[in-house]
């Protein structure tokens, strides 16, 4: 059996990509980065060099132009900041509607996409990172159990039974992910998640500091951030 996962250089898809190759084994697995726009390619970068850890084909996509009428704060054409908050702190001003980092319906588009891709590339599962911290309060609404539920069913029935989807984390949160990467030596040394592309992670935005909280929740420091 071959998978595509859905991988963009950083925790969640990382560890997906681990527990892909240690389940099907480096050759049957396709790793499938996006470039959307955003206002750096750290994560590109860092997906590439993973690829090379796990030594499984890596394909590329660009899908800019879809987005070319949003103003979501991650794109490098939007002149909005990127908030330095949590994500709990940001959604208290959105009135119930999702955080400025969110890409307009991403993950419907990526898995779109890659579900394209994984059936002609003879792949009968994708493999993707969402985990339940993203999907609160509404903040990324397109990471939730009831989203990933609606686009297996989408994906499935679209392609005739042939591919299915596979989100191992949509029920935990992002400590219960770096627990299990760590259990099977996941190399997030060479991840990258943060918003901005300094030299090294700010810190402060949404991202870094939910994935700084679940490397200490497992008794570690980022190794990002030593």
């Amino acid at each position: 059996m071959k998978t595509l996962v859905l991988f963009s250089g950083g925790v969640d898809s990382t560890t997906c990509l681990g527990l892909a190759v240690k389940k099907y084994g480096a050759e049957n697995v396709i790793a499938l980065s996006i470039y959307y726009g955003q206002k750096h390619d750290k994560e590109i970068q860092s997906a590439k060099k993973i690829a090379e850890y796990y030594n499984v084909t890596l394909k590329t996509l660009d899908l800019t132009k879809i987005f070319a009428d949003s103003d979501c704060s991650l794109l490098a054409k939007s002149d909005k900041d990127i908030p330095q908050e949590s994500y709990s702190e940001q959604l208290e001003k959105t009135d119930g509607k999702p955080v400025s980092t969110y890409v307009p319906f991403r993950n419907g588009l990526f898995l779109s996409s890659a579900a394209s891709i994984a059936l002609s590339n003879d792949c009968s599962v994708i493999y993707y990172g969402a985990h339940s911290d993203d999907a609160a309060g509404n903040a990324y609404p397109d990471c939730s159990d009831a989203f990933n539920n609606a686009m297996n069913d989408a994906i499935y029935i679209g392609s005739g039974n042939q591919l299915e989807i596979e989100a191992p984390f949509v029920n935990l949160n992002k400590s219960d992910v770096v627990k299990m990467g760590l259990e099977i030596n996941v190399p997030y040394e060479l991840t990258w998640s943060c918003y901005e592309g300094g030299d090294k992670p700010c810190g402060i935005c949404g991202t870094c500091r939910d994935r700084i909280s679940a490397f200490k929740a497992n008794g570690i420091i980022d190794p990002l951030m030593k």
